[in-house]
């Protein structure tokens, strides 16, 4: 995607400017005040990018950190390409879509990290290792449900299955199917509701939340890939209608 390469390339612009710096080369403050300001907020990367990003606000404080760590010119080289080629390596492998994005930044946004962190982990695992991540996949909705019912304030039994959770959030959010006339909102918000469903019977069936028989089919990655986006698709919807509220 141009996005990531652009991503690419401004993470290359910041390892060359703190190699330059950290071997006696000039460097623009302002330029690395920027570009890490820039990286350290996108969703993508930003716990991929060197630790010391977060701390190391200006050059004179980078400087400080550096000279004090590596005394050689080849060490601070080593580390600094060592550091950024992580992030690096991670871009030039990993793809992403639209809207994966968007529900990245979405969950950011919410500033509720551990639901970020279940999404985090349903995307990681989708090639790997599909059956963990369609049991992140169901785990994403059921904590997303949970967050909505604890704001609201609605007491639930915390062992309830993920249809009958789901159905009691919709309820609270006027998005069951029965609380519409309209033929197509009873469609859609019944269609919202089967997909629920599936995800628990899917994560009960393929997951790796149970012991497996002899004869149990393997999930492959192409249904990792459908089960996350229609969690990660199905959470943002209820975190937005959830946002909508006039009064929470």
């Amino acid at each position: 995607m141009a996005d990531e390469k652009e991503l690419f390339q401004k993470i290359e612009i910041l390892q060359n400017l703190l190699v330059e710096f950290s071997t006696n080369g000039d460097a623009d403050s302002e330029e690395y005040e920027k570009l890490r300001k820039e990286l350290c907020a996108n969703p993508l990367i930003k716990d991929k990018l060197p630790d010391f990003l977060t701390t190391q606000r200006t050059l004179k404080q980078f400087w400080q950190f550096i000279k004090g760590k590596f005394s050689t010119y080849a060490d601070r080289r080593k580390y600094l390409w060592e550091e950024f080629g992580k992030v690096l390596s991670y871009l030039e492998t990993h793809t992403t879509t639209p809207a994966e994005a968007m529900v990245s930044a979405k969950l950011i946004e919410l500033n509720q990290g551990y639901i970020h962190f279940e999404w985090d982990k349903a995307l990681k695992r989708r090639a790997e290792d599909p059956e963990a991540a369609i049991t992140s996949a169901r785990t994403l909705v059921e904590t997303v449900c949970k967050y909505i019912l604890d704001s609201l304030k609605i007491e639930y039994d915390d062992g309830l299955e993920l249809p009958k959770l789901y159905r009691l959030t919709a309820q609270q959010l006027n998005l069951a199917p029965e609380q519409h006339h309209e033929a197509i909102f009873k469609q859609i918000l019944g269609g919202c509701q089967t997909v629920v469903e599936g995800l628990g019977a899917l994560r009960n069936k393929l997951s790796d939340a149970h012991g497996k028989s002899i004869t149990q089919v393997k999930p492959s990655s192409r249904h990792a890939e459908l089960a996350v986006n229609l969690a990660g698709s199905m959470s943002i919807f209820l975190l937005e209608t959830f946002k909508a509220i006039p009064s929470k």
